[in-house]
């Protein structure tokens, strides 16, 4: 596992084939972004400098509005 991030994957696209320390790794993460959103400033600079990209399969005005609006903050 890659000590500089936790996670030894450059991308995500499914669990399969991920180690039970890779889920245990993503979900720890996923509690610290639930923690995150329930501050009053959500802002943080974990991202910057990153490339995000939401890819939906249908269109969704609401659901891509929402992702995006997401992945600005």
């Amino acid at each position: 596992m890659d000590t500089t991030t936790g996670f030894p994957h450059r991308h995500l696209l499914g669990i399969e084939g991920l180690s039970p320390a890779d889920i245990t790794w993503l979900l720890d993460r996923a509690d610290g972004y639930v923690d995150q959103n329930r501050r009053r400033d959500k802002r943080t600079a974990l991202l910057r400098g990153r490339t995000v990209m939401n890819l939906f399969f249908e269109a969704s005005t609401r659901t891509s509005a929402s992702f995006e609006l997401a992945a600005k903050r």
